[in-house]
């Protein structure tokens, strides 16, 4: 992304100002399997600490695995690393959220698909207040 796009936008990776802002204050801990970075600030006397992330392409919060997300809001001190169990057998891979996109689930009926929903068939009777 060019300098321009760095001072004018936040959705797509981190504006100059949060970038300058890590650079002084902030101490990366770790990243995440998407390539998300995880930083906390170095705390000066009575500051608290403060966790943030810069994501790796699109700033979106569910693409920050839920690890990753309980360390931001200090559920734990540590990384991720060291709190986390074995992965489950059931557990699947992270996919993006869809919502907006092309690729967003739509049912039969939705305008994006025609519109057109299938026959009732007869087994609902609708509500009336007289009945």
């Amino acid at each position: 992304m060019s300098i321009f796009g760095k001072i004018f936008t936040w959705w797509d990776g981190a504006t100059i100002g949060t970038l300058l802002h890590t650079s002084r204050k902030g101490e990366k801990v770790g990243t995440d399997s998407q390539g998300n970075a995880y930083y906390r600030s170095k705390p000066k006397g009575t500051e608290r600490e403060r966790r943030w992330v810069i994501y790796e392409g699109a700033n979106d919060a569910s693409r920050v695995p839920s690890e990753w997300h309980g360390w931001l809001h200090g559920a734990f001190d540590d990384v991720p690393e060291s709190n986390l169990p074995p992965p489950r057998i059931w557990e699947t891979e992270y996919t993006p959220n869809a919502t907006g996109t092309a690729t967003a689930y739509r049912p039969a009926g939705a305008l994006e698909r025609g519109g057109k929903r299938a026959a009732a068939t007869g087994d609902y009777e609708a509500w009336s207040p007289d009945a």
